[in-house]
């Protein structure tokens, strides 16, 4: 089924043509200055055997992704974005890139059959979703998700997606939460928290 409306990062996109070339240079000076920009990729690193089997679910320009087969993993990078998806095959190259919908996301038709050990889906990603996609984005990733595999998704308070609500989505499509986090270096989640991490199995 395809979902009815267009993610809100298409219609970001679609006010303002150049808000792709400026995401990726806001990214590509950031790694010029040395920022750390790996710290989701580590925490993924460190829950993955050697040579896992890992998505990127709105990889962006790649930066994720791109950590994560330089640890010598099996990734595949998805992004609706062809603009970010170009900028990743430049400045990342290594994993599989895709430019597809996770509202629509039907990787075996892309010759993509064998399900993942682990589903990264980070930086705010499921705030820019189109509103009425949530549950879609969620069961696509169960149905592409090996069966003792997990799905690690952070994104911020605030965006238009309530955390609750967000872990209800999760339930509604067998995706059980197994630990909460504020952080991605694994800070507690509490009532306060602007940010969360939450990491999902099958259940």
């Amino acid at each position: 089924m395809s979902k009815q409306n267009p993610s809100q990062w298409e219609q970001i996109t679609a006010e303002n043509p150049d808000h792709s070339r400026w995401y990726i240079e806001r990214f590509r000076a950031m790694a010029a200055d040395g920022r750390d920009l790996a710290g989701e990729a580590r925490l993924i690193d460190a829950m993955a055997d050697r040579g896992a089997r890992i998505l990127d679910a709105g990889c962006g320009p790649g930066r994720v992704a791109g950590h994560l087969y330089r640890q010598g993993h099996r990734v595949v990078g998805v992004d609706v974005d062809p603009e970010l998806i170009a900028a990743a095959e430049a400045d990342h190259p290594g994993p599989s890139y895709l430019v597809a919908d996770l509202a629509e996301l039907d990787l075996p038709a892309h010759g993509v059959a064998e399900p993942f050990d682990l589903i990264v889906c980070a930086g705010n990603v499921m705030t820019f979703l189109a509103d009425d996609s949530q549950v879609q984005v969620l069961d696509g990733f169960a149905r592409h998700l090996a069966e003792d595999g997990r799905v690690v998704i952070g994104f911020g308070a605030g965006r238009g997606y309530d955390f609750a609500q967000f872990l209800s989505d999760a339930l509604s499509v067998r995706l059980t939460p197994q630990h909460t986090f504020a952080t991605w270096d694994l800070r507690p989640f509490t009532d306060d928290s602007d940010f969360l991490v939450a990491v999902l199995a099958r259940g």
